[in-house]
């Protein structure tokens, strides 16, 4: 299984610091942002990790990260040239993925919990796709599923008229059909390739399953989530904690 972290994006809700920098460079309890994604992927097991970031920032992100030997990992790098959308970052890891299973996990998501169980299941799923859901106060911001007899019978990008409170989260597991999925989808009406959408195609094939997050999450996109990450972080010390009580 690979991963892939997405770390592109303008990060304007955060300006003018992320004007200098890119948003996941900014501090994270003690650590850069980003940290928090490899951390988390290498301790589900995950050791074959490509970032994808944009053209202005990737020295600085390759500055930081390395080669990935100080997370016991190897890191591979892909520029995103435009913001085309979560799948359309995505898309230029195929020949990285190389029909493998992968895990991809946006690089502003903050899970105080380690991600391993929902990669467990997703193992144990076979095929297919796999999305994180947490109740969210503001539904309206997020992708939303809905729900039906615990299964995810669609999502709604920033719907207007939320189904749920139920927000899939920055971080989803796919087989190797996911680039065939890209390839199906239609850009959106802000001229990008919509993860959602990719998650539709597979809903339509009743093949996506999902897990509710454990534990405080936050995609640390404004000043005022940012602010919450940096809380729960510090407060852990930057460890990610599991479920067991283990850090």
């Amino acid at each position: 299984m690979k991963g892939v972290i997405l770390a592109g994006g303008l990060g304007s809700r955060l300006r003018p610091l992320t004007e200098v920098t890119n948003k996941h460079l900014l501090p994270l309890g003690r650590e850069p942002m980003i940290w928090h994604a490899v951390r988390q992927l290498v301790g589900a097991g995950i050791d074959d990790i490509m970032v994808v970031t944009s053209t202005e920032h990737m020295g600085d992100i390759v500055n930081s990260l390395g080669s990935g030997s100080r997370f016991d990992c190897a890191l591979t790098y892909r520029v995103q040239e435009r913001a085309g959308g979560v799948a359309d970052a995505l898309q230029l890891a195929r020949n990285f993925v190389a029909g493998d299973s992968s895990v991809v996990f946006l690089a502003d998501n903050v899970f105080e919990y380690s991600i391993e169980p929902y990669l467990i299941n997703f193992r144990r799923q076979g095929e297919g796709a796999r999305v994180l859901l947490k109740e969210v106060a503001e539904p309206s911001q997020f992708g939303i599923a809905a729900l039906d007899e615990g299964q995810v019978l669609s999502i709604a990008e920033k719907p207007g008229a939320p189904p749920t409170n139920y927000a899939v989260v920055g971080c989803y597991m796919y087989d190797g059909r996911v680039f065939d999925f890209i390839d199906r989808t239609e850009p959106s009406d802000r001229d990008e390739l919509e993860i959602t959408a990719v998650n539709n195609l597979y809903i339509a094939e009743s093949v996506l399953k999902h897990d509710f997050v454990h534990g405080r999450w936050t995609d640390a996109g404004t000043f005022e989530s940012w602010m919450e990450a940096n809380g729960i972080m510090l407060e852990n010390q930057n460890r990610i904690l599991t479920e067991d009580g283990a850090a």
